[in-house]
This record gives C-alpha cells, structure tokens and sequence, in this order.
C-alpha cells in the first residue's frame, strides 16, 4: 500500500477567462480553440465576439489551462494574434465539455 506522501497529489482546478484580439475571426479560431481544449481534457467555451476579438473560458487542472492560454497567444495557423487578456478565477465546475457558443 502506498503511503499518502507517496501518491500524486491532484492539480488544483483552475478557471481562465480570455480575449484574444488580432485576425481570429474567419480563421477557424473558435473551430481549433475546441479542438485544442477536447485534446487537453479540459471544459468551457468559447464565442466570437462582435469587435472582432474571440472570447473563451477555459476551466481544468491548472497545468492544462496553462498550456490551452498559452495555445491562445497563437491560434491556428492562420490566425495572427495581437493581444490576449487574461484573468484568472476560482473553478466553477464548467463543463461536461468545450463547446463553441454564439
């Protein structure tokens, strides 16, 4: 049996909430941001925004919401991202899933 120093502990949750401005519409941004999110376990959304900008809430294990923010400040191949805000929250239990919303 291992003893409870021994296990991994589990990753905090975490809640991230960010606009992403640039060329991000028309570039299958929201398409791909759903597609990273899915690979990486995590839940959320994600939307168009009518200035242009994309905006997505991103909630998992800290570590993997990390990697999805970081996936933001470049977007898929045809995106040319300009500026993401970010801030961050408490997990709200998001989810099942990542979907794309209007």
């Amino acid at each position: 049996m291992k003893r409870r120093e021994d296990r991994p502990q589990a990753q905090p949750l975490a809640r991230a909430h960010v606009v992403i401005a640039g060329r991000v519409q028309g570039v299958c941004f929201r398409y791909e941001t759903q597609e990273e999110a899915e690979r990486l376990g995590l839940a959320g959304w994600v939307r168009n925004l009518p200035d242009g900008c994309v905006e997505a809430v991103i909630e998992g294990p800290r570590d993997d919401v990390e990697r999805m923010v970081e996936w933001c400040h470049h977007g898929p191949a045809l995106a040319r991202v300009t500026r993401v805000d970010l801030s961050w929250d408490a997990a709200r239990g998001e989810g099942p899933g990542f979907h794309i919303t209007r």
